[in-house]
């Protein structure tokens, strides 16, 4: 999970929406030259004004003690305000702080409320990990083997690797019927669109 989350901050979108990311262009732009002194300059005001993109990229400065001292509270607070506007990156982090219980208690469930999103977004990280809490019954996901198949599915065909390999493993615990619902699921699916929570077959060993 740390190491996704690292990977996440080597990668910065540069999403332009008008003149108001001119500043964020220069700060991401700072950030991947590694002077990140001039990047926390340019990312601050705007992140205190709002800028999810803004929010999100502050946050893995701080994450990473990047320009910042290493704070993973603030990291944290600055990652939930960009996920509350939406900002997928920023829904998987603070799902994956709760998942290791970093700088909060352990949560689990709250885990698996900040993963869908994510994932409901199409993040093939999130959907990784949330087939993984559907396989093996964590924060209080009931076991559907038919659920984490389909979001394995989804993830490995935006190139996850790991989710190729734990749908492979998986699909030797399944039966015919629930590889089709598996599989029908997961074409009928687009991103912006509500998850199902549980499958019509149900779960395995």
């Amino acid at each position: 999970m740390e190491r996704m989350i690292v990977a996440l901050a080597t990668v910065v979108a540069l999403t332009l929406h008008g003149n108001a990311m001119a500043g964020f262009v220069e700060g991401a732009t700072a950030y991947n030259n590694r002077n990140y002194t001039v990047a926390y300059k340019e990312i601050l005001p705007l992140a205190k004004a709002g800028n999810a993109d803004a929010q999100h990229l502050l946050g893995l400065m701080y994450y990473m003690g990047r320009g910042v001292k290493q704070d993973y509270k603030q990291a944290l607070a600055w990652h939930r305000k960009a996920g509350l506007q939406g900002k997928a990156d920023a829904q998987y982090v603070v799902g994956a702080m709760y998942y290791t219980g970093n700088a909060v208690i352990q949560d689990h469930r709250q885990a698996v409320h900040w993963f869908r999103m994510a994932a409901e977004q199409g993040h093939a990280q999130a959907q990784q990990v949330l087939g993984l809490m559907y396989r093996y019954r964590i924060g209080g996901m009931p076991q559907d083997n038919v659920i984490a198949y389909m979001l394995w599915n989804l993830a490995a065909a935006s190139g996850n690797v790991n989710a190729a390999e734990q749908r492979a493993a998986v699909i030797k615990h399944m039966t015919e019927e629930q590889i089709e619902e598996g599989q029908a699921l997961s074409a009928a699916w687009k991103p912006g669109k509500p998850l199902p929570r549980s499958s019509r077959t149900g779960g395995g060993a």
